[in-house]
């Protein structure tokens, strides 16, 4: 049986916790505190698991924030992100810091490809979110040390950048690729991190699955870490804001 579950990373012990999204449970983002405005043309201070509404206070949980600062280009300049407060380059992102973990499961190994992150308005793919302007970023950094890099074996080939899904344009919002087999928390990679001299992108040398086999990994579990930073653009809350993820299994 193929599952896609999302986990929220706790940002007081680094523990991670279900997002019941088929019972109305998701991420809301907020100004310094639960409840809090994020005025128009800023980034939130604080990301939480809420209701779908953004308002029931039993649901209140906080997560790891990552607020978009710079946006970095695919030519190759890296974006930046203040996490929990402190200025990163997106490249230094520990997976444990991305407040949202989006896990694949299956009863047997698999490869997972074709895998794609879309935000919608929760009626349908092909519209944008209403009123705001999402930013998305893909950690791929298992290793708890901000000095280093991320792994060579990902989604994105051609830079450190956010990836911006904005209510005001025209055409459908345009899938964001993530990376192929990343394995369970994250830890597969390819040859290209091979050498010893990259052993330290993970924390131990036990953590690095042998063979490296990037997109040919096959798992009975593979994960995912996203960095997701929201900007209104209009006022008031914002429900018709959804997140889609699609894979393909084999």
């Amino acid at each position: 049986m193929a599952e896609i579950k999302f986990y929220a990373n706790i940002n007081v012990d680094n523990s991670n916790k279900l997002i019941a999204h088929e019972q109305g449970s998701g991420l809301g983002f907020y100004g310094a505190d639960y409840g809090v405005s994020v005025p128009i043309g800023s980034r939130q201070d604080s990301t939480w698991i809420t209701n779908s509404t953004g308002t029931e206070a039993s649901h209140q949980l906080k997560l790891h924030n990552n607020k978009f600062l710079t946006a970095g280009v695919s030519a190759g300049a890296t974006g930046t992100v203040s996490a929990n407060g402190s200025t990163l380059d997106l490249d230094k992102l520990p997976n444990y810091l991305a407040p949202l973990n989006i896990r694949f499961t299956h009863t047997e190994a698999v490869r997972v490809q074709n895998c794609k992150l879309r935000i919608f308005d929760r009626s349908n793919v092909a519209n944008h979110a209403s009123g705001v302007i999402t930013y998305v970023f893909e950690a791929r950094h298992p290793s708890n040390t901000i000095t280093e890099t991320n792994l060579d074996h990902r989604g994105a080939t051609d830079g450190d950048y956010w990836t911006e899904f904005d209510s005001a344009d025209s055409a459908s919002p345009a899938d964001m690729v993530f990376t192929d087999s990343p394995g369970i928390s994250g830890f597969s990679s390819s040859n290209a991190d091979s050498d010893g001299s990259d052993q330290s992108k993970w924390n131990n040398v036990s953590d690095i699955p042998v063979p490296l086999e990037g997109s040919l990994h096959s798992s009975v579990q593979h994960d995912w870490y996203t960095a997701i930073s929201a900007e209104p653009v209009t006022i008031g809350s914002k429900t018709d804001f959804g997140l889609y993820f699609t894979l393909e299994y084999l």
